[in-house]
């Protein structure tokens, strides 16, 4: 039998969702009442009603809260959701909170001039306004990113209509296709001359520095020019001026699946390993040759 919730039991039941399989554990109130924008009163209120109902279970400790019930999965048609891969929403490049993509559809695919969606979420669309730059994907099996503009909702269907301004099939290709190789390197003992070499010779901004056969460091132009400011010589050591927290990525790992991590960590290359030796280098070069627009 299907129940008759409330808007706002609907709503914290599909955040609650969406929270639990984002993070994996217990949800608190107050998280939900922040995602909703709520009172937390009002949620903790709701949540003894959905708990009554079946579709809350209630998880003591410091490190407790709320979970869902497989009814809670029921009563939404959610049933699949546990072997569903996520598809995220970013607006303005920050990922949303507490919402996740069910489907997405184009409602003008044959318009000449038009090109538009319906994107049906997990999660409440009360989250979003209209004129919110959002960005869709990848999805799991073609890897679709699509960009666009939010012009309505649908709080029956819980749908964005989207003005579609941008869509992207990213490569399923591992990085190996697309590094540099043969890896370009510097010994531990090179000094910065040996690298300003290397660097002009091969028109490259930066190479890694072995020692043993093992990844020691990276240094780069900006390390060099750096150093020299601050008085160093072009006889000083490269093991003096390079960065040995060097990121560095398996050969196996696709090419779209780097980008976060150029921005998390603000690099400008990294290193590419296969059974843990380095065998070449992807720069953020590379990533904007394959798609320019991310």
């Amino acid at each position: 039998m299907i129940m008759d919730l409330s808007p706002i039991q609907k709503d914290i039941l599909i955040t609650l969702i969406t929270l639990y399989h984002q993070s994996s554990h217990a949800i608190k109130g107050e998280e939900i009442a922040d995602v909703l924008k709520r009172n937390p009163g009002t949620v903790r209120n709701q949540m003894q009603a959905l708990k009554a109902l079946g579709l809350v279970d209630g998880v003591p400790g410091p490190k407790g809260g709320y979970s869902p019930t497989a009814r809670a999965y029921k009563e939404l048609n959610l049933g699949d959701l546990e072997h569903q891969s996520e598809v995220q929403i970013l607006r303005d490049g920050e990922k949303v909170k507490g919402v996740r993509v069910a489907e997405l559809g184009f409602t003008t695919l044959c318009h000449p001039d038009l090109c538009q969606a319906m994107v049906k979420i997990i999660g409440s669309v009360k989250l979003f306004k209209v004129g919110d730059m959002v960005s869709i994907g990848p999805t799991p099996v073609n890897k679709l990113l699509v960009r666009g503009e939010v012009f309505g909702m649908d709080e029956n269907q819980q749908a964005l209509l989207i003005s579609v301004s941008e869509m992207i099939s990213l490569p399923k290709k591992p990085i190996k296709h697309y590094m540099s190789t043969p890896l370009l390197t510097l010994p531990r003992s090179a000094t910065l001359r040996d690298a300003v070499r290397l660097f002009n010779e091969h028109h490259i901004h930066g190479a890694p520095v072995m020692e043993n056969g093992d990844l020691a460091g990276i240094v780069t132009l900006s390390d060099v020019a750096r150093a020299l400011d601050e008085g160093q010589t072009l006889e000083a050591p490269v093991s003096g001026i390079m960065t040995t927290d060097v990121v560095e990525a398996p050969a196996s790992i696709r090419l779209y699946e780097l980008v976060g991590r150029f921005k998390e960590r603000e690099i400008g290359r990294l290193i590419v390993v296969e059974d843990g030796k380095p065998i070449g280098i992807v720069t953020q070069t590379d990533i904007i040759r394959v798609f320019p627009s991310l």
